[in-house]
């Protein structure tokens, strides 16, 4: 008989490492408030347009919140998503990244590293298994060709 084999696809770690950082980043990003464009505007607009009884025309006003509504859905879908992929980590693991990654202010890894009190090749062979654990989790793992 012969055996059935296969060969798992080859990850790229720099790629995956900046995928993580990158979901991380757009985090941070959507935890901002949201940004003074898309705020509806005050001052009357004048427009040769007539006012029409369908869907077809929305004054600027409405096209913002539009926007708006539909920032904070997918804004509130993210956080949720990273939020539930962190917390399936190990207790070490979710404590390494809330502090070095999803805090408010950004710090380094030897501040993390030296508050954590692991030695500076101990934190980043986690942090590096920890990235793997959550590239998979998030399915954002990036694969040589």
């Amino acid at each position: 008989m012969k055996q059935l084999s296969f060969e798992l696809p080859e990850i790229n770690r720099d790629e995956t490492k900046k995928a993580v950082e990158a979901a991380f980043e757009k985090y941070r990003f959507y935890l901002l408030t949201v940004p003074d464009e898309k705020l509806p505007k005050i001052t009357a607009t004048y427009s040769l347009v007539p006012p029409t009884n369908t869907n077809e025309f929305h004054s600027s006003t409405e096209d913002i919140v539009i926007k708006t509504v539909d920032f904070e859905r997918e804004r509130d879908n993210y956080v949720e998503w990273i939020r539930r992929a962190v917390n399936r980590l190990s207790i070490k693991e979710r404590e390494l990244i809330i502090k070095r990654y999803l805090q408010d202010e950004e710090v380094f890894d030897y501040e993390i590293y030296n508050e954590l009190s692991y030695s500076e090749r101990r934190y980043y062979r986690l942090k590096a298994r920890i990235f793997y654990k959550l590239a998979f989790l998030l399915k954002i793992e990036v694969y040589n060709k």
